[in-house]
Formats: structure tokens, sequence, C-alpha cells
């Protein structure tokens, strides 16, 4: 019998939000949990913080991080709630509204982390900006599941870190200044 392929492991770069948008997230992966449903909230590591995923691969070179946090924290807005995936059980997320700002740091980071192999989802040109609330919702909770995503969220990104769930580590890479 042979051995199992080794599964890739993968980095990802995270755009971190401010406190209140942090807490406006967790209250609404909170009311899904309330209500039995699948949630973030259940997911209590540390490292388990409301994010945007910019950039995922299964290799990153060294790189400067520093020339992407010389911006200011910029405004974003989260809207509407986005459904991925396929089956009896979704991924549920708050939509990003594309800014000029996001695109920019979206650009940045692909720029300064080099040609590489980057996820579908994460990859300039097909990249879907979002907050995910839930990872296996089942489509039979979806319409309850909406009813606990409310209006729009209004808030700033302010940093970047750098998730390994190999090693289960999140290194900050810094704050906008």
């Amino acid at each position: 019998m042979r051995d199992p392929e080794p599964k890739p492991s993968f980095l990802s770069i995270e755009l971190l939000l401010d406190p209140a948008t942090e807490a406006a997230v967790r209250a609404e992966w909170d009311a899904l949990a309330a209500e039995g449903m699948s949630s973030l909230a259940h997911h209590t590591s540390a490292s388990n913080r409301p994010h945007v995923t910019l950039l995922v691969r299964t290799d990153l070179a060294r790189f400067d991080a520093q020339v992407l946090l010389e911006r200011a924290p910029f405004p974003f807005t989260l809207s509407a709630p986005l459904l991925f995936g396929v089956g009896e059980r979704r991924v549920l997320a708050r939509s990003v509204v594309p800014t000029a700002e996001l695109l920019d740091i979206h650009a940045a980071v692909h720029a300064v982390a080099g040609r590489g192999d980057d996820a579908p989802h994460t990859a300039p040109g097909e990249w879907s900006p979002h907050v995910t609330l839930a990872r296996r919702l089942r489509i039979s909770d979806l319409e309850r599941a909406v009813g606990h995503v409310g209006g729009d969220i209004h808030g700033h990104a302010t940093g970047l870190r750098l998730w390994d769930p190999t090693t289960a580590t999140v290194t900050e890479l810094g704050m906008f200044t």
C-alpha cells in the first residue's frame, strides 16, 4: 500500500480590522452559534480573528512587510452575505465592497510576495474579498442564518498578519501607519 500524498500546507496574508468592526463580526458569529448553526464562534483558538484574506500560497519567500504598512488605515464596508461552495454545506461570508484602497493593498501584497501558486480565490483578477461567518452552514439553515446578518458594517483596515496553519502560528506583520 502506498503512503498517502502529503497535503500541501498553506500560508496566508490577512488584512486586519479595527476593534469595532471585529466586535460587529463576532456578534454575528455569536448570533449564529446561539441558534445552533455553524459559526466561527465555535472556533475558539486565539488565532481565530475576523479578517480579509489577501493571499494564500503553499510557499512564500521572505519579503519586507514594511513597504506594505506605509499607508494609513483605510475605510472599508462589509456588505451583503455571500455563499461559497457546493453541496449540502456552504461557507457563509460577508462581501467586502472593493475600493481603490482595498484593491491597492491586494495588488501590493502580491507584488511584494512575487509570483507564486496563489489559491484561485485570492489570485489577482479572481479574488473575492470577504469576511467568513460560517464554514459548514447547512443549506437548510440559510434563511435563518441570513436573518442574523445585519446591514452594512463600515470600518477600517488597520494592519496585516501572516497565518501558518501547519504550525498554528500567527505572525503580526504590523499596523498601518
